[in-house]
């Protein structure tokens, strides 16, 4: 049963896939929603794509994709959320580390991200991707914490989310592993696996980079099964 779970999975993954590298249309479409509509694809591209993720993650662990408690609904929500918040810090930080190399007297940096590939616009993304991390990344995986262990907590469905108000303070002070927090996904999944990564999300043409910061969930999502 597992086996024939993986396979459908697997099918549906290349399937979708297919669509987008054999119909011009649907790539084009897809274009056109991110530009048009960028906010809300940025909300669906982590909703389900982060998800998955951590469907992924429950699937080497535990020999299936979910279970009770699990809470898919919710964490689509969660992670939708948190995906327009992600879009949204990337805008700043891209703008903002484009001024900030500026006033350190390096006036070509916004013409190095702009154009071609090349070591400066290599530079320029690193420096985006270690100020983004930096500042914006261990606020947002504290919260995302949060709102996984309040999922667990309320029964992993929408209405048990809703149900009572998240007891951030609670769960900052008693529930959450800071040993687990800072000494591996603050200390080790930030410098050793997002600096890089988000570096190569900022040299994408600027319709996929959400889409692959949204991918990169996935990828962390085998990350945190290995280490636990």
């Amino acid at each position: 049963m597992k086996r024939i779970t993986d396979i459908v999975v697997v099918a549906i993954i290349v399937g979708i896939v297919s669509v987008f590298a054999f119909i011009p249309a649907a790539l084009q479409g897809f274009n056109t929603l991110t530009t048009e509509h960028g906010m809300l694809m940025s909300f669906g591209k982590f909703a389900i794509l982060a998800t998955f993720g951590e469907m992924l993650a429950l699937r080497i662990r535990k020999g299936h994709y979910a279970e009770k408690g699990f809470g898919i609904l919710p964490r689509m929500l969660v992670w939708g959320i948190l995906g327009m918040g992600i879009a949204m810090s990337m805008m700043i930080f891209k703008a903002g580390t484009v001024q900030f190399l500026n006033n350190l007297g390096l006036e070509q940096a916004a013409d190095w991200f702009a154009g071609d590939l090349s070591w400066g616009k290599l530079f320029v993304a690193f420096c985006v991707s270690v100020l983004m991390n930096s500042i914006f990344a261990p606020v947002f995986m504290t919260l995302h914490k949060i709102t996984d262990i309040h999922i667990q907590e309320t029964g992993g469905t929408l209405r048990g989310f809703f149900s009572r108000p998240i007891a951030f303070q609670n769960i900052l002070a008693n529930k959450i592993n800071w040993n687990i927090q800072w000494g591996f996904i603050f200390k080790k999944t930030i410098p050793l696996f997002w600096y890089p990564a988000h570096t190569i999300t900022f040299l994408l043409p600027g319709n996929y980079q959400v889409l692959f910061a949204a991918a990169l969930g996935v990828v962390l999502g085998l990350i945190l099964s290995i280490k636990k």
